[in-house]
């Protein structure tokens, strides 16, 4: 618990730097299935879509497919890919779409405080963007994510059904950019907090509100997103 304080504090060190400050507002849907082959494997799916500013129009929409080895009940690796198709509007001139596509491995480790489910997840990505009207770009990128589930009945074991309380938290380093126009170390995070209500061991349905800070050359972004997301396993 000590180390994610402190990790925490880093993010907030590293975001009071920001100077200038540009503030949006957008409405995310995130849906995530893990599905068990067998007592060894498994699949990931998560598919997203994004809304601009102001819920103006569809900017992002991602499609993440993975495959699972659970190394024991608390830990499991994952190798995917990920699809991230960016539609953005200029002013005066017509949309044009930026494709992105990653390879991405990452590590999850689960236990529990009491009845609180608590995970951590550490990925890195390797990033291939086709920008429009320029080269093309490679970066590769680490996240650390941590989210707490809170059932609110007390005295549960084994939390199967009821209402909860997700808390979360993830950043994002640059570890490699070969863009001369960002070379923060630094790339953004995300704070979040929702209600949930856990239908049954295969599925998970939360509503809440997530807070994105990105880095940029000269100034910050600030992004309020209103998140629907919706958990099933199988």
């Amino acid at each position: 618990m000590t180390r994610i304080l402190l990790l925490m504090l880093f993010c907030c060190i590293s975001m009071a730097g920001f100077t200038q400050t540009i503030t949006q507002n957008s409405g995310w849907l995130f849906l995530l299935n893990n599905t068990k082959l067998s007592k060894k494997w498994g699949t990931h799916l998560d598919v997203q879509v994004r809304s601009s500013d102001n819920w103006e129009n569809v900017r992002n929409f991602m499609f993440r497919p993975g495959l699972t080895y659970f190394i024991s009940k608390k830990q499991d690796v994952t190798l995917g890919y990920l699809l991230n198709e960016s539609h953005n509007l200029r002013q005066g001139l017509n949309e044009y779409k930026l494709t992105e596509h990653r390879i991405w491995e990452q590590y999850i480790y689960k236990h529990k405080i009491s009845t609180i489910q608590v995970s951590h997840r550490l990925r890195l990505e390797q990033r291939f963007i086709d920008r429009h009207e320029k080269d093309d770009l490679f970066s590769q990128r680490f996240r650390y994510f941590f989210r707490m589930i809170l059932p609110l009945e007390k005295g549960i074991k084994d939390f199967e059904k009821g209402v909860f309380v997700a808390l979360q938290n993830e950043f994002f380093l640059n570890l490699q950019n070969k863009d001369e126009l960002n070379k923060h170390v630094f790339d953004q995070n995300r704070a979040y907090a929702a209600a949930g209500y856990r239908f049954s061991k295969k599925f998970d349905l939360e509503a809440g509100y997530l807070n994105q800070t990105i880095k940029g050359v000269s100034n910050s972004t600030v992004n309020n997103v209103v998140q629907l997301a919706v958990y099933t396993r199988f």
